[in-house]
């Protein structure tokens, strides 16, 4: 059995800590995904001129909302010391959710 490692003052198993990588690397895949297909989405919407003025002004405001939400978490989680893995996560949890309302929205 891999011996714990501290990190970010608590003892982490390498396994674990690995696993959580890679939960986070197939998520941040996921959300990239999706953005691709609501830049798609949004684009057509826009060439084709029927995108409204309140759509292109949510579609801004909304980065920054998600941002600011993203950051919050993050440093939520590094203030309870968790490790990298996790803040990360943290971190794109809301963005990842905002990305797939965005293409759930789009679809229909």
């Amino acid at each position: 059995m891999p011996r714990p490692v501290t990190f970010c003052l608590t003892p982490v198993n390498l396994t674990n800590l690995a696993t959580a990588w890679m939960q986070f690397a197939f998520t941040y895949t996921q959300m990239c995904v999706s953005a691709g297909e609501v830049i798609t989405r949004r684009s057509l919407r826009i060439s084709q001129g029927v995108m409204t003025n309140a759509e292109a002004v949510a579609m801004v405001m909304e980065k920054a909302t998600a941002f600011t939400l993203a950051s919050e978490r993050a440093a939520v989680a590094a203030a309870r010391g968790a490790d990298p893995a996790a803040i990360a996560s943290a971190a794109l949890r809301p963005i990842r959710a905002r990305t797939r309302a965005n293409v759930r929205s789009l679809r229909r």
